[in-house]
């Protein structure tokens, strides 16, 4: 699986090749097997943006407060 973005193939280059320099946020990367850190590290960088987007997520949360407005506009429309 490719990396999204090239702040997550940065963390898993970091995991594969030198992981005492990830930070304790990331540790966690660390349970992942080598061949699955390879697949992400070895994407390249040229078309990936800096960061992944978390669109998807405010999307499916719908008690978030981007969603009050359509909130407020379905109980108007019935």
């Amino acid at each position: 699986m490719p990396a999204v973005s090239k702040k997550q193939q940065i963390a898993m280059a970091i995991a594969e090749h030198e992981p005492e320099k990830l930070h304790a946020e990331n540790k966690g990367l660390l349970e992942m097997s080598h061949s699955q850190l390879h697949d992400f590290a070895s994407t390249p960088r040229k078309d990936l943006p800096t960061y992944a987007h978390a669109r998807k997520a405010r999307k499916e949360n719908k008690d978030s407060p981007s969603y009050a407005h359509v909130r407020k506009a379905r109980k108007e429309n019935g």
